[in-house]
This record gives structure tokens, sequence and C-alpha cells, in this order.
């Protein structure tokens, strides 16, 4: 049987908790086992004499609005009517916690893209269920969460750590669209809700173009809250997000972050779209001495290490928003990984294109390029492209990973890379690529996108950062109702070619100004690599972290130095990322007293 904790003044300082005393489960085994489920906020819950509910996050009903009062109560009369085909009912972002009173089954279910964290841990026959591996830390012993090398070395291949692993051995975390189902013995089993069928729709182009902006009005529209604001980049799906909140509230509150940096600035595009759509406008332009003030404090607030660059933009834009009285913050993600938005979805779909050459006519090819012919320039460029097509998908599109540009025992010691499986990154992406109902290459390189770039990295960016800032954030181009939409856009619509977000272009046509629709793809990138040459502040505190990460023995200490060395001579935006990586490693260890 499971006894679920209640509140009690031991964990009031750090967490609310879960549920209520279950004495005996029928139908369970004789092993008693504890549940104790801690996490960040008050967690609404409801109950019958057959099961528990708790939901963390917002929910609602599928196709409708935020409006349920009180939406504990709603889940469980749902999931007394239809326990097993809940999921297709529900929309929002949340994870759910659904307990079993008579079998003691325990269910973990989260949204279409994770965006409210759920980690398990079992220490013996107790079992712990939390939103965040801070409260895990406090109420568990150090010794007993050892750091987990292989989720390190996840780290340094995605930035992240991607479900479901987590930096602590022996702890999980629950991966976006899925449910873990853990009875009283037996270990969890998982299995994925959200896997969209890619029907594609029979209607005409126009009225695929409607619909699409119908749907992401609608979108806007029931995220739209009193003291809100949103984020401004400048780019395409900002500006949608912030136009269509200027018309449910004129003179809407919108924030940017600027950079003195050549190359990273792009406000102009961000007062463009404010002045089209007069919103209240306001910017900020980072310093150095922000990074430098604030790099730590940043980097210990994420639950585990965390190498997106952008998050200090991220975090000093929300905390401005929150100084001018904003306490809710409209984001723009999403849209680029569900209509076609990133640069390597094109650059792909070229190199798929060699599969589609006849075997004879191909053969015949690569004959010709064997021979002295194949040195000559325009050949040479035609056996890259072949020698690059002939790399399958998923993999082909980690060539430029920092892992495969360096190489594994360039970069770590010898003993760090015994303790740990390299292949184990790219398997993890070649699962989530074939797990993808669709055979389009583009829609499975954007299914893979939402896990490893929206729900495991910039999510987690953007979530936390807002957290920190003490605003909430939400996310409207990527609600359930607009990814299920996108699935039904065929994928030379979305993408004819090599035009980025065609289709979604020409759905805002007329609304978006024409600047922002032609405009280069751009975002909140940091200059951390220029700025680190030439504030000294800010270079003594990357040297300082760095030499502490030589001692940990993970990193070869030439490597270390080769890449200040490289960075120093000229290269500062490639070895700038990479030390960037290694320092918020080194930090968030620190945080932790690790």
């Amino acid at each position: 049987m499971w006894k679920l904790d209640t509140t009690t003044d031991a964990y009031s300082e750090v967490g609310s908790q879960f549920g209520a005393t279950l004495n005996s489960c029928a139908g369970a085994s004789g092993r008693f086992q504890r549940l104790s489920c801690i996490t960040s906020c008050k967690v609404p819950i409801a109950e019958n004499d057959d099961i528990i509910v708790g939901v963390l996050g917002r929910l609602r009903p599928y196709g409708k609005g935020y409006e349920v009062d009180e939406p504990a109560k709603w889940l469980l009369e749902l999931a007394t009517r239809s326990s097993q085909d809940l999921y297709d009912s529900i929309a929002g972002f949340f994870a759910l916690l659904i307990l079993d009173k008579r079998s003691g089954e325990l269910r973990l279910i989260g949204d279409h893209v994770g965006s409210v964290p759920l980690y398990l841990y079992r220490q013996g026959t107790q079992l712990w269920v939390t939103d965040s591996l801070k409260l895990l830390e406090v109420a568990v012993s150090p010794a007993l969460l050892p750091i987990n090398l292989q989720a390190i070395y996840n780290y340094c291949f995605h930035h992240c750590i991607p479900a479901p692993d987590t930096i602590y051995a022996g702890v999980r975390k629950l991966e976006p669209g899925s449910e873990l189902r853990i009875s009283v013995d037996g270990e969890p089993i998982q299995r994925t809700l959200y896997q969209p069928a890619y029907v594609g729709s029979t209607e005409c182009t126009d009225a695929l173009k409607a619909k699409c902006r119908q749907v992401i009005e609608e979108s806007v529209r029931r995220n739209v809250a009193s003291n809100c604001g949103a984020f401004l980049s400048g780019g395409l799906d900002s500006s949608t997000v912030a136009g269509l909140f200027a018309v449910e509230q004129p003179g809407a509150a919108t924030f940017s972050i600027g950079f003195e940096a050549e190359g990273y600035d792009e406000t102009e595009y961000a007062r463009l779209t404010s002045l089209h759509f007069g919103t209240t406008h306001h910017e900020h332009y980072l310093q150095p001495v922000d990074i430098v003030n604030n790099l730590a404090c940043v980097a210990g607030y994420f639950d585990e290490p965390f190498g997106n660059s952008s998050a200090m933009a991220a975090y000093i834009c929300a905390k401005v928003a929150c100084e001018k009285g904003v306490s809710v913050m409209l984001a723009g993600d999403g849209g680029d990984e569900i209509f076609g938005g990133n640069e390597r979805y094109a650059k792909q779909k070229l190199f798929e294109a060699w599969s589609r050459v006849p075997h004879g006519l191909g053969k015949a090819i690569a004959a010709v390029l064997a021979t002295p012919l194949g040195m000559l320039p325009v050949f040479s460029k035609v056996r890259s492209y072949i020698q690059q097509a002939n790399v399958p998908l998923p993999d082909r599109m980690e060539s430029w990973n920092l892992l495969n540009r360096f190489g594994p025992e360039i970069m770590f010691e010898e003993s760090f890379l015994r303790s740990v499986e390299t292949g184990a990154p790219v398997q993890a992406k070649r699962s989530r690529y074939a797990e993808c109902a669709s055979a389009d290459p583009v829609e499975r390189m954007m299914y893979l996108d939402w896990k490893f770039t929206l729900a495991d990295n910039d999510l987690v960016k953007v979530s936390r950062m807002c957290h920190k800032a003490g605003v909430e954030v939400r996310y409207p181009l990527f609600e359930k109702e607009v990814v299920d939409f996108s699935c039904t856009v065929p994928s030379g619509v979305k993408l004819p070619g090599g035009k980025l977000r065609d289709f979604y272009k020409k759905s805002f046509r007329g609304f978006l100004p024409d600047a922002t629709l032609t405009k280069k793809k751009h975002g909140f990138g940091l200059p951390f690599g220029v700025w680190m040459k030439e504030q000294a502040a800010l270079e003594r505190l990357t040297h300082t972290a760095l030499d502490r990460l030589r001692d940990r023995k993970i990193f070869r200490a030439e490597f270390i130095d080769t890449a200040l060395q490289t960075h120093k001579s000229g290269h500062s935006n490639y070895y700038g990322e990479l030390i960037w990586i290694m320092v918020m490693l080194e930090l968030w260890l620190e945080s932790r007293g690790r």
C-alpha cells in the first residue's frame, strides 16, 4: 500500500505536499511504501472513494478556455468517467497526478510539451515525486543523490539534460506528452500519450490560412491576462503574439532586450512591430556587468546544469517587465517547430533529395567523383554533398555538434569517458525521430525538436528565468490546438522548397509588418564571447570558474586551455559558446556544494 504524506511543518518552508493519508489500498501488495509528493506551490486536489487527483499548472478542456473554476474537481469527474482516454479531452500546460485508491497505482501525466517538470525518485520503500530537484535536495541527503556522469556528458552534447535522465543518478524526469504508471511493487511503465497522426487536410490553402489565423488568435486570446506583457524580439513569432495581444489590449506592454554588439542587436525590428501595433514598448540594453552580477545566481536557479546562453537575456527582460508591474508574460516560443521555420529543416530537405536519385545514376556519379575530376572545386562540393547526404537523419543534423567537431577523446578525461556511454545522446534522438507517426523528414525533424529544442531546452529556459524574475510565462503558439492544427497542414505547404515558414507568413500577410515577414531569423543570443574579450571582470570570472572545473577531471586541462587560447585569438562566437557551457556547468555544481 501507499501512504501519502500530508503537509507537515518539516516541509512548510520548501513547498506544499499533495494528498492525504491512505491507511489501506484494496488490491495492493502487503509491502508498505510511503509516497511523498513535494511541490514548489500549492497543488489543487480533489478526491472521491476511488481516486485522488492533483493538478500542477494550467488545465482546461480541449477547445475551450481556462475558465474552469476548480480544475482538480473537473479532472476528477473526467477521470471517473473515462480514466484511460482522458488525454484527448484536456489541454493546457500542466502535470497531473492521479492515484487509484483501490489498486495503489499512481499515474503521472505531462502535457504535450512537458512544460511542468515532474521528477521521480525511489529510496527503498519510499517514493518521491516532485516538480523541483531543489526540494528533493532539501528532503533527501545529498549522499543519496550522486551526480550522474552520463547526464554531464548529455549536457555537453545538448547544452541541457534531456528527459528522462537527470543530473542525479536514480532520479527520473517525466518526458513530454507521456504518462508514467507506478504500481506499489513494479517498476514505472511509460507510454506516449501525445503522438499526432499527421492526417493532411483536404481544405484549400486559403481556407487553411484562415484557420491558422483563427486558431492562433483564439490561443492568444485565452492566454491574455490582467497585468500582462509580452516578449518582443522583433521576429515572426513574438511579433505575432504581440500584435494579437494588442488587439485584445490596446497599448499592450511589450519588452525587448538589446545588445551593444554588432550582429546581435535587432531592437529596430521590435520597435517597428511596436509602432505597427501601437504597443507600449520597453527596451533594456544588456550590459556585461549584468552578466557578472547575475551569472552565478542564474546558473544555480536551474534544477540542472543548463547551457543556453540566452537565459540571461530572458531573465533580465522578464525582470524589467516585473519592475513595470507585469505579472504574466506571453512568449512566442514554438512557432518555428510547428510551421517549418528553422534553417536546418530546409538544409536537410536538400540533402534528402539525394535519396531519390536512381541507384544507377548515383553509382555513376560516385564513380566519376572517385577519379581525378573529383578533386576539381565544383566536383569537390558535389562529393562533400554526397558524403553528408549518405549520413541518415537525425545523425546528419549533429555534424556541427561540439562533441562531434572536437571528438570526445579530445575534450574529456579518459576516466570520465570510461563512465559514460558516448552514443547515448545520438541514440535518444534516433528513438524520438523514429517515433514520429509521419514518414516526412521535415515533420520528423519538427517532432524531434518538440522534445529536444522546446521541452528540454527553450521552455525550461524561459519558464525558469521568468519564475526567477517573479512573473508567470505563457506560450500561446504552442497550445495543443495550434500544434494539432499544424499537423494537418502538409509539409510541402508549410515549407515549400527552402521557403521557411512560407504558409505561416502568407497566413499573417496584411497583419504583420512586411519587414517582419522578410527579416532574417535572429533571437535573444548573448554576445558572451565578444564581451569576455572586452570586459576584465567577465574574463576573471570565466577563468576562475574554468580553473575549478579543471580539478574535477571531467574535461582535459589542455582542452580548456586550447578553448581559451583559440577564443582569444579571434573565434569569439563559436568558442565563446563552448566556454559558456563549461562555465555554467561549474557554477551549477558549485551552487549545490558539489
